[in-house]
C-alpha cells in the first residue's frame, strides 16, 4: 500500500475498536439480589470497511479488507465491565486504537511524511431488564435489556512533516460527548450456549457525531464455570464530521466483520 493511501484511509480505520457486546449477567442468576460482575475483553476484525475518509478538506473513497486494516494497526485494545443486582446494571465500555503510517513525499526536498491516528471511547451506562422468562419444553431461559447513558470519544488524527512547510501539520484532535441508548436480547440454546442480539445507536447530531451505530450477533459458549467464549459477527458504522481550519474533517464508514472475546465472571 503506498504512503498516500495510507496517509488518507488510516483515519476510518479508527472505529475499528467500536463495541462489542457482553451477555447479561440475567443467564448466570435470574432473581439474584448480590451484585455480581463481568469482565469481557473482546476484538472486532472488519472484514470490509468502506466509506468516505476526509482529512484537511480532501475526500478519499473507501474500499479496505481486512489486511489493510491490519498493516496500518499499531495497537488496539477494548474492555467491557457490567456489574448488577437484581434487574439493574452499570456498563462501563472502554476502547482504545492507535494507527501509524509512515515515509517520504513524492518529488524533490527529501520531506519525511508522519501520520498519527489514535482513537479512544469511554462509555457509561445504566441497564435495566425489562424481561425475564422461559421458553421451549426444557425451559430455556430468555432475557431482555435497554441500556442508555453517555460516551466520551476522542480522535487524533494527524499528519505532519520534517522539514515542515505549509500547509503541515495538517489535521488534529476532536473530542466530544454523545447520547447513546442500547437493547440486548439473550436466548440459552443448551446448558452452556446462549446466542445474543445486541444493537447501540448513538451521536444524534451531537458534537458532529451524526449518528453512530453497531449491531451484534454473537454465540457464547461457556466452557467453564465462569469463562465463556464469545464469536460472531459485528455491522459498525460512524457518519461524523465538523470543521477545522484547515478544512473539513470527517469520518462517514461503515464496516463489517466476525466479532471474538472472553468473558471472566464473579460475584
Amino acid at each position: 500500500m503506498s504512503l498516500i493511501r495510507r496517509l488518507v484511509v488510516i483515519g476510518c480505520l479508527c472505529s475499528i475498536a467500536a463495541s462489542a457486546s457482553a451477555e447479561p449477567l440475567a443467564l448466570s442468576g435470574l432473581n439474584e439480589e448480590e451484585w455480581r460482575h463481568e469482565f469481557t475483553l473482546y476484538g472486532f476484525l472488519p472484514a470490509r470497511t468502506s466509506g468516505t475518509s476526509t482529512i484537511a478538506g480532501v475526500d478519499v473513497p473507501l474500499d479496505l479488507t481486512f489486511s489493510d486494516a491490519v498493516e496500518l494497526l499499531d495497537f488496539a485494545l477494548s474492555g467491557r465491565y457490567e456489574g448488577w443486582k437484581g434487574d439493574w446494571g452499570v456498563v462501563l465500555d472502554a476502547n482504545y486504537i492507535d494507527l501509524g503510517a509512515g515515509g517520504s513525499a513524492p518529488g524533490p526536498g527529501g520531506v519525511d511524511l508522519d501520520a498519527d491516528i489514535q482513537q479512544s471511547w469511554l462509555g457509561l451506562l445504566a441497564a435495566y431488564r425489562v424481561f425475564n422468562s422461559t421458553y421451549g419444553e426444557y425451559g430455556r431461559r430468555v432475557a431482555v435489556d435497554i441500556q442508555g447513558g453517555a460516551r466520551y470519544n476522542r480522535i487524533k488524527q494527524k499528519i505532519s512533516a520534517d522539514p515542515s512547510p505549509p500547509p503541515f501539520p495538517l489535521g488534529g484532535t476532536e473530542t466530544w460527548w454523545e447520547p447513546v441508548i442500547g437493547a440486548r436480547g439473550v436466548w440459552e440454546l443448551r446448558d452452556n450456549w446462549a446466542v445474543i442480539l445486541q444493537g447501540d445507536l448513538g451521536g444524534f447530531g451531537v458534537g458532529g457525531d451524526k449518528l453512530q451505530y453497531g449491531a451484534n450477533l454473537l454465540f457464547d459458549w461457556m466452557p467453564w464455570q465462569n469463562t465463556s467464549i464469545k464469536f460472531g459477527y459485528r455491522f459498525y458504522g460512524i457518519d461524523f464530521e465538523t470543521d477545522r481550519s484547515d478544512g473539513k474533517f470527517a469520518y462517514q464508514v461503515d464496516q463489517h466483520g466476525p466479532v471474538v472475546g472472553v468473558t471472566f465472571r464473579w460475584q
